[in-house]
C-alpha cells in the first residue's frame, strides 16, 4: 500500500536523465580544426649551373727555397719580411773578398799561361819558315842533280867514243854524285823541319788548352764571385728570415743554408678532389671548353673565379677521389697559400630548370613528395621527380608546375586536404592580423585559449 505513490517520481527521474543524455551527446561532437600556419616558397624556373662542391686548399703558383750557392759571411740583407718583391731584385750579399782574390788568382794564371801560347806559336812560325827554306834548297839541289846527271851520261858517251880524257868524265861523274848527296841531306833536313814544325804544333795546341782550361777557372771564380749577391728568381711575396746580417753562410752538401722562402701568389692554384665517378662526367664537359671555378675563402665577401688547369695522372686508391687544379689570377689576393676554400665548379649551365627549395622536398613511403598550396588555401600532397640537389635548392624534373606554392614549413602537422594559414616569415598571416605562428601562445581574450592552441602550448616554429 504505502509503495504505489513513489511509481510517478520514477517515471519523471527517468525522463530527466534521458534529457540530460541526450544534452552531453550534442555536446561531445569534436570541434572543427584550424588552419595549420604554414611558410610556403614559390616553385620557379630560372638558370641553374651544374655544380661540383669541394673543399679546396691555396697552393702558392711557384715556390722558391732560396739558398746560398757559396758560404761566407752574410754581410747584407736587402729586404725585409713579408716584402713584395719582382724577379731580379738584390735579396742578400755575400762577404765576396775571398772570390775576389780568387778570380785575381785565376786572371793571373790565366795570362801567364796565354804568354807561353804567343810564345810556342812564334816558335812554330820560325821552324815553319825553316821548313820553307829547306825545301827550296831541296828543290834547287834536285835540279842541280838532275843536270849533272844528264852531264854525266853525256860525258859517258864522249870517253866511249875517246873524245875526251878519263880525268874530264870523272869529274863530271863526281859532280854528279856529290849533288846527289846533298838532295839526300836536303830530303833529311827537310824532313826534320817538318817533324819539328809538327812537335811545335803540339806545343801549340798544349799551351792553348791550358788556357782553355785557365779560361774556365776565370769564369768559374767569375761566377762563383757572382754568387755572393743573391737576387729573387720570381716575382712573389717573401717570406721569414731563417738567417740574419752577420751569419756564417754555409754551401755545402746537406748543410746548406736556406736564407728565404719565396711564394709566388699573383696567380695562384687552388688544389681540390672530386669523387672518381664523377671524373668522366668532369672530363666530358672539360673536352669541350674551360671549367670555371668559383673558390671563396671564409669572412670574403665574394668568391673568386678561375680555371681547372690540372687534372692528376691517378685515382687516390686510398680515398677513391681524384685531384685537381684551377688556376686564379687573385689580382685582389683575397687567396692566400695554404687557406682552406669552399669550391664550386661549374660543369654546366641549366636554362629553365624547375627549382623548388629543398626544405620543402619530403620523404615518404613512396619517395619523394611535396605539399602544394591549392587557391582554397588547402594543401595537395604531390609526388615529385628529384633531379638533384644542389645547396639549398633542389631541381625537380617533374610533379609541380612554376608558379605554384610548396609548404617550407610546418609539414609535419599535413595531411591531403588540410586547410592552411600561410604565414610569412615576420609571423603575420598573408593579408591578416599578426598572430604567434602555430596558433598557440597566448589566451585568447575571455581567457579561452587561441584556436588551434592549448594554454601554455608554445607556437610552432617558422622560417
Amino acid at each position: 500500500m504505502t509503495l504505489r505513490p513513489l511509481r510517478p517520481l520514477l517515471l519523471l527521474s527517468l525522463v530527466t536523465l534521458a534529457a540530460s543524455s541526450g544534452g552531453n551527446a550534442e555536446s561531445k561532437q569534436p570541434p572543427k580544426r584550424p588552419p595549420v600556419p604554414v611558410a610556403v616558397a614559390p616553385v620557379e624556373r630560372k638558370t641553374v649551373p651544374l655544380l661540383v662542391q669541394a673543399i679546396g686548399t691555396v697552393e702558392a703558383y711557384q715556390v722558391v727555397s732560396v739558398r746560398a750557392q757559396v758560404g761566407g759571411e752574410l754581410m747584407r740583407v736587402h729586404i725585409t719580411e713579408g716584402q713584395d718583391i719582382k724577379k731580379g731584385d738584390l735579396l742578400f750579399t755575400i762577404d765576396p773578398r775571398p772570390y775576389e782574390a780568387a778570380l785575381a788568382n785565376a786572371q793571373a794564371t790565366l795570362a801567364n799561361h796565354q804568354g807561353q801560347v804567343a810564345q810556342a806559336r812564334a816558335v812554330l812560325q820560325r821552324d815553319t819558315a825553316r821548313v820553307s827554306q829547306t825545301r827550296a834548297a831541296l828543290a834547287r839541289d834536285q835540279a842541280q842533280a838532275k843536270n849533272a846527271v844528264v852531264s854525266e851520261r853525256r860525258y859517258a858517251d864522249l870517253l866511249k867514243r875517246e873524245l875526251i880524257s878519263q880525268e874530264q868524265y870523272d869529274q863530271v861523274r863526281t859532280t854528279s854524285d856529290a849533288l846527289a848527296a846533298t838532295v839526300r841531306s836536303d830530303e833529311a833536313d827537310v824532313s826534320s823541319a817538318e817533324e819539328t814544325v809538327r812537335a811545335d804544333e803540339a806545343a801549340v795546341h798544349s799551351a792553348e788548352q791550358i788556357v782553355k782550361a785557365d779560361a774556365a777557372l776565370v769564369d768559374n771564380a767569375r761566377l762563383q764571385l757572382n754568387y755572393t749577391t743573391i737576387r729573387s728568381p720570381i716575382d712573389g711575396r717573401a717570406g721569414s728570415l731563417q738567417l740574419n746580417q752577420g751569419n756564417v753562410v754555409r754551401a755545402s752538401g746537406t748543410n746548406d743554408s736556406t736564407l728565404l722562402v719565396i711564394n709566388q701568389v699573383l696567380p695562384v692554384y687552388v688544389s681540390f678532389t672530386v669523387p672518381q665517378q664523377q671524373l668522366a662526367q668532369i672530363k666530358r664537359y672539360m673536352a669541350a671548353g674551360a671549367l670555371s671555378v668559383d673558390a671563396i675563402a671564409s669572412g670574403e665577401p665574394k668568391p673568386e673565379r678561375g680555371t681547372v688547369t690540372f687534372i692528376d695522372n691517378a685515382v687516390d686508391q686510398t680515398t677513391g677521389t681524384i685531384r685537381l687544379k684551377a688556376t686564379f689570377t687573385n689580382t685582389e689576393r683575397r687567396l692566400w697559400p695554404g687557406q682552406f676554400v669552399n669550391v664550386a665548379l661549374t660543369l654546366a649551365v641549366e636554362n629553365d630548370a624547375l627549382v623548388i627549395p629543398a626544405q620543402a622536398l619530403q620523404t615518404g613511403q613512396q619517395g619523394a613528395f611535396v605539399f602544394v598550396v591549392k587557391p582554397d588555401q588547402t594543401v595537395d600532397t604531390r609526388r615529385v621527380v628529384v633531379a638533384r640537389t644542389q645547396g639549398s635548392e633542389t631541381i625537380l624534373a617533374s610533379g609541380v608546375e612554376a608558379g605554384e606554392s610548396v609548404v617550407t614549413d610546418g609539414q609535419p602537422r599535413l595531411v591531403q586536404g588540410a586547410k592552411v594559414e600561410v604565414r610569412t616569415a615576420t609571423g603575420r598571416a598573408a593579408g591578416g592580423a599578426d598572430k604567434p605562428a602555430g596558433g598557440g601562445g597566448k589566451p585568447a581574450p575571455g581567457g579561452k585559449p587561441a584556436p588551434g592552441g592549448k594554454p601554455g602550448e608554445k607556437p610552432a616554429s617558422t622560417r
